[in-house]
């Protein structure tokens, strides 16, 4: 299995560098994938920001790309939840901190629309400090 960083992510989704495209493309039709949490993360941030990919863009293309077989995550669940709740309007990165603190009571932070639109998403209530 081998691990990917985001540049080979954000070539296969931008279609942005056609040789680079091609390598990535090749890439995952061959491989066993490891995708960390970590780049996931980033490709959002990457995709929203330098490519002005909408949200309904980035959770298409993330679900189509985590279902492919040889696609392999540490946290499956965490991922679609953060995607689910990404879709329904909290930030992604908001989405997978709190997908992947599930197993905690209780996650502490300053962001008041965060604490506000995670009511209720899961067991680890967001709150103030």
């Amino acid at each position: 299995m081998i691990s990917i960083d985001t540049n080979v992510i954000i070539r296969l989704l931008t279609h942005d560098d056609e040789p680079q495209y091609k390598q990535a493309y090749s890439f995952f039709k061959s491989e066993a994938i490891f995708l960390p949490s970590t780049v996931i993360l980033e490709s959002e941030w990457v995709l929203r920001y330098a490519y002005s990919f909408t949200r309904d863009q980035i959770s298409d293309a993330f679900l189509k790309l985590i279902r492919l077989p040889n696609i392999n995550l540490a946290n499956p669940m965490a991922v679609y939840d953060a995607l689910k709740w990404y879709e329904n309007g909290l930030d992604f990165a908001d989405a997978l901190h709190l997908a992947e603190s599930r197993h905690c009571k209780k996650m502490a932070s300053f962001d008041k629309a965060f604490i506000r639109k995670s009511e209720g998403l899961s067991p680890c209530k967001v709150l103030l400090p």
